[in-house]
Parts: C-alpha cells; structure tokens; sequence
C-alpha cells in the first residue's frame, strides 16, 4: 500500500476526480484511434468525442489552449461529420483515386 502513495502521491482523490482522469483518458485513446480509422465518417465522430473528453479534463485543470483547442477540434470534427450526414461533403472518383494511387 505504501508503494501504491509513492507512485500516487495525492491519493485518496475523489470519485469525481476518478471520473474525470478516466474520461480524460478514454479521450486520448479515442483521439489516437480517430488517426487509424479508414470511414471518414466514423473518424470524425469518434475525433469529436475524444475532444469533448480531453475538453472537459482540460477544463477541469484550468488550462485555457488546451480548452480551446480541444473545443476547436470537436466542433470542427463534428461539423464535418454533419456535413458528411447531410451529404454536402463529397469527393469525386477522381480526388479518391488520386489519393489513393498519387504515383498515377
């Protein structure tokens, strides 16, 4: 147990202290696997809850960028995934395939 308060020293936290550092980290995660995700569609949904998280962790320390810029990239990334929805962001064939063969 005393191992346990060297690696944390601000032990016992609060269950809404708990809350929040796990949320923070489920954002990060999302926010790293939002770069592997191949749908664009569901890349921003997932990059824009991953925000909302890292935004509400970055409110509750008090760290102005890191809000803003958390809150910048979710309503980006959700804007996006309206546009996506309401069928006004479209690729044509040949954006698509000079993307995916740029040799050609």
């Amino acid at each position: 147990m005393n191992t346990l308060f060297t690696i944390f020293p601000n032990l016992p936290w609060t269950w809404l202290e708990i809350t929040v550092n796990v949320v923070a980290c489920l954002g990060a995660i999302m926010v790293v696997y939002a770069i592997f995700l191949e749908a664009e569609k569901r890349q921003d949904a997932v990059l824009a809850i991953g925000a909302l998280c890292l935004m509400v962790y970055a409110i509750w320390i008090g760290n102005t960028i890191f809000s803003v810029a958390m809150g910048g990239m979710a309503l980006a990334s959700f804007i996006e995934f309206i546009e996506i929805m309401a069928g006004r962001h479209l690729h044509s064939t040949e954006m698509v395939e000079k993307y995916k063969h740029p040799e050609l």
